[in-house]
Formats: C-alpha cells, sequence, structure tokens
C-alpha cells in the first residue's frame, strides 16, 4: 500500500527581522541590533533563518510597552508588514511557527550551492516569496517543497531537484542548525 501522509494546514505567523523591528519603533536596525547586545531583545524569542534572526510580530508589537522607557509600537508599520504578508497569521508563541527554509536551508535542501539557488530565483520573479524582511526572501518549507523544486526541475537540465529527506527531516523536527 501506498504511505499516506496527512499534513495539517500550518498558519504563515507575521513575522518581523531588524529593519522591520527597528521601523516599529523609529529606529534604525543598528539600533534594533543594540537591544540584542544590551540584552533587552533576546534570540530565544527569534527563529534563525539562514543565520539571521526574526521575530513573531506579536513579540515585537508587545516589546515597547514592557520596556523600562515604554515605547508604543507605529501603528502603520504594524499594517504594512501585515500588508506585506498576505495570509499572514498573528500567533503568539515561536514553538507555532512553522519550519522555514532561507537559501542557506535551500541550498542543503537541493544539495546545491546558496549562489545557484539566488541565481535560480533571481531569474524566476514569478515564483513565490512568502517572506521578504530586511533584505532575505524565504519560504515555508512546505512552499518550498512543493513549488520551488518543482519550478527548479521545470527549467533545469538534467537535476532533478529532489529534496534531501534528511535535511526535510530535520527541518520539520526544528534539529536543522545549519549546513
Amino acid at each position: 500500500g501506498e504511505e499516506v501522509v496527512l499534513v495539517t494546514k500550518v498558519e504563515k505567523p507575521f513575522l518581523v527581522g531588524l529593519q522591520e523591528f527597528g521601523a516599529l519603533y523609529g529606529v534604525k536596525p543598528a539600533q534594533a541590533s543594540q537591544w540584542i547586545t544590551r540584552g533587552a531583545l533576546d534570540y530565544k524569542y527569534a527563529v534563525i533563518v539562514s543565520g539571521a534572526p526574526y521575530w513573531l510580530l506579536h513579540f515585537a508589537v508587545e516589546f515597547g510597552p514592557k520596556r523600562p522607557r515604554p515605547k508604543e509600537p507605529n501603528e502603520q508599520v504594524v499594517e504594512e508588514i501585515r500588508a506585506s504578508q498576505p495570509e499572514g497569521a498573528l500567533i503568539s508563541s515561536i514553538a507555532d511557527v512553522p519550519p522555514l527554509v532561507g537559501f542557506q536551508e535551500g541550498a542543503a535542501l537541493w544539495d546545491v550551492s546558496q549562489q545557484t539557488l539566488a541565481e535560480r530565483v533571481r531569474t524566476h520573479e514569478e515564483l513565490p516569496v512568502d517572506y521578504d524582511l530586511s533584505g532575505s526572501k524565504f519560504w515555508l518549507l512546505d512552499t518550498a517543497l512543493e513549488q520551488l523544486g518543482p519550478a527548479f526541475k521545470a527549467i533545469s537540465r538534467g537535476r532533478d531537484w529532489v529534496a534531501d529527506r534528511e535535511v526535510v527531516a530535520a527541518l520539520r523536527e526544528r534539529r536543522y542548525d545549519g549546513p
């Protein structure tokens, strides 16, 4: 018999990188970065995609009012972030973030260089992008597997673009820690 795999629809959380985090509070990304250095902003509340931190919008919006000198987030920026992430959901736990694939993870997933992957994405602008934050593009793992892999295969000569099962498993089980 065939193996049946049931996949429940994972919600795509609203996320922010350092640029968006800074914009929420009217500061440059470097200032937001200093919050990390000073211990005010913690990586344990972030997901790391290709080495860069991304926080839940829910966390970012609650960050300012809880500071020693409370600051309210810019509501216009909140709306811009939400608008830039169609079908996004406001979730409150980092544990609920589905597996994400940036260029580093994608290179491992398809056993290609990050440069090869970046060239494929750049030359095929019609490809879906789940996130374009702080200057980086990345995807939900399911989008990468269902749409990117087949699209790359269709335009590739001789390469099958089959995802490495071990990397997929590591991403799904949250034990992937880089190439």
